[in-house]
């Protein structure tokens, strides 16, 4: 559960953006790429929700939201076989972090495998090196997967063909990348192909919103 006082930090970072967003100030500077309100309705939406997961890095540590407490989270879910849309999606992270300059730093992004069966620690931490050393690949047992998957409301299943053998198999899954805000809340979902300036200028907007909020 979440204190009172992460719970008063993540409306008032809402709150602020809807302000930012809606005044007539914003409406007259505008930019093309800049982030439609719809973001900040989104993060309205979602002030309740907040996405756990209880899985291990390359090395078998235990990682969970909380360990990037103050920082933003861009998590994906996929798994290291994956053809084209997993690739696609590492490299515009890949890029997303790039963009971002030295402001990545708040920013923590997250692979997370819905193939645990395949993708151990030492395949995944390989897998996102190829891309970015900062992404943090994840796995763990196909039960904490499945409860993460579940708390972002991502859905996955193995697909075989008719007569192929129990090794022979790829995976269905949701695509995309989700924002989750320093308190671990869910701003928004980035939808897969979002294009890479589309989303820098949404987590820039909440960037600049975090850095003017009171710290503790």
């Amino acid at each position: 559960m979440q204190t009172p006082t992460l719970q008063h930090r993540l409306a008032a970072l809402t709150l602020l953006v809807l302000a930012a967003l809606t005044s007539p100030a914003s409406a007259q500077t505008s930019q093309p790429g800049l982030a439609e309100p719809v973001n900040a309705v989104d993060a309205a939406a979602n002030a309740h929700e907040f996405p756990r997961y209880l899985l291990q890095n390359g090395r078998g540590r235990a990682v969970m939201v909380n360990d990037f407490r103050e920082r933003f989270q861009l998590v994906s879910f996929g798994f290291t076989g994956c053809p084209d849309v997993c690739p696609t999606t590492m490299l515009e992270m890949q890029q997303v972090m790039a963009a971002l300059g030295d402001r990545a730093k708040q920013v923590q992004p997250i692979f997370i495998t819905v193939d645990p069966e395949r993708d151990t620690g030492a395949v995944l931490d390989a897998y996102t090196a190829n891309f970015d050393s900062r992404i943090l690949g994840l796995t763990g047992s196909l039960q904490l997967v499945r409860w993460a998957a579940d708390n972002f409301k991502v859905q996955f299943e193995k697909v075989r063909e008719p007569g192929a053998a129990p090794n022979i198999y790829t995976m269905d899954h949701t695509a995309g990348m989700f924002l989750l805000g320093p308190d671990g809340q869910r701003i928004t979902k980035f939808m897969y192909a979002t294009p890479v300036k589309d989303m820098v200028a949404t987590i820039n907007q909440w960037l600049d919103v975090n850095e003017k909020l009171p710290k503790k």
